[in-house]
């Protein structure tokens, strides 16, 4: 199987070709992506619309480039796959309409993926990691614990009550005068700062369950920033490295006791943590959840950082899975057998994980576990 996977979520425009072949051997054939970085720089945020007009412009070549890179024609691809959600609706429309688009010129089926499904399904792509597993998935728009049981089968445990890792991150480094993109530029702070000098809260932690809150911590740094002005370079920097242990903390305690679940549903299976989004890609979140999990007898699977964040490889890949689900002899089955999708696949804002079952492989389709 060969696959084709789009990616247009929000502000990076990806495409990418994915091969599993008859031996179950999995290559990423190409993986272009280009980034819109510089153009909502300016704005400190992503602009939905500079970001839908700047996948129009270069998601076509950018196609082009993956299937040259990748060395193939179109007639030799298996299916092709895009996000249709969640995201910026008007990027994703970009994206969903040109997979369409190529699929109908080809003859081919095609694969409406859930964003979130293909950061789901990387550790498998890099990592061969068998199911069940769990998942923490931590990016600019969603923070949640879930357990991955199957293809199209995802329980959620739990989530944040309010911002996302990564927003958070984004908004303590805008407070604090730091250029976009946020996530990076406090990390790069917080390495030469005292993360001891400011004393910030761990939302939740004396609550049960896995939710998580970051809002109220996101104050404290600015209360604190306030108590400070004028606000110098060192005052950042200790306040990043303040604002990055207590997001570390509470990632570390809510996994330790994501761990707890597992070994309750699973008494007989070894616990496996995936990490994926972009926030994955943070190495002090990274080294305190390895931590944990060396405590906790677990595994952690961090994919390379390149796959952490949005690329259209994990797109395709998530394609793959779907499509192997029924694949038989005839790639000519492919087609009208329940897992692809029909042309009018409407594009989704919101998607949550935890019900794709019911949207996807429900209604008659054939389920994960098929």
């Amino acid at each position: 199987m060969t696959v084709l996977g789009i990616e247009t979520s929000c502000d990076e425009t990806a495409a990418a070709v994915v091969r599993l072949d008859g031996t179950g051997e999995h290559r990423i054939l190409s993986n272009t992506i280009y980034s819109q970085i510089h153009e909502h720089e300016t704005y400190g945020g992503v602009v939905p619309e500079i970001a839908a007009r700047s996948h129009i412009q270069v998601l076509d070549s950018l196609t082009q480039q993956a299937m040259t890179e990748a060395g193939i024609d179109w007639h030799d691809l298996s299916a092709i796959a895009a996000t249709a959600g969640p995201g910026l609706i008007g990027g994703v429309i970009v994206g969903l309409m040109t997979a369409k688009s190529i699929a109908m010129a080809t003859n081919k089926p095609l694969l409406a993926i859930n964003h979130l499904e293909g950061h789901a399904l990387t550790a498998r792509l890099t990592d061969d990691v068998p199911f069940p597993y769990l998942l923490l998935l931590v990016s600019g728009g969603h923070t949640q614990f879930l357990l991955v049981k199957a293809v199209g089968d995802y329980e959620r445990l739990g989530t944040t009550i309010d911002d996302a890792i990564g927003e958070a991150f984004d908004k303590t480094a805008k407070l604090l005068g730091l250029p976009y993109p946020g996530g990076p530029a406090v990390e790069r702070a917080a390495q030469k700062g005292n993360p001891s000098r400011f004393k910030l809260p761990r939302p939740l932690l004396d609550r049960p369950g896995l939710d998580m809150s970051f809002a109220g911590l996101k104050t404290a740094v600015r209360t604190a920033a306030l108590k400070e002005e004028p606000v110098d370079e060192d005052t950042v920097n200790d306040l990043c490295a303040a604002f990055q242990a207590a997001v570390a903390d509470v990632i570390g305690h809510r996994t330790e006791r994501a761990f707890d679940v597992f070994r309750q549903r699973y008494p007989q299976v070894q616990p496996n943590m995936v990490i994926a989004g972009g926030v994955a890609a943070n190495n002090a979140i990274r080294q305190r959840l390895q931590e944990t999990a060396d405590q906790s007898e677990a595994r952690l699977i961090a994919p390379p950082h390149k796959l952490c964040t949005d690329n259209a490889a994990m797109i395709a890949w998530a394609g793959i899975e779907r499509l192997r689900l029924s694949w038989d002899e005839d790639p000519t089955a492919l087609s009208g057998n329940g897992i692809d999708d029909d042309m009018d696949e409407s594009p989704r804002p919101r998607w949550p994980l935890d019900q794709l079952s019911q949207s996807v492989y429900g209604s008659g389709k054939k389920g994960a576990k098929v």
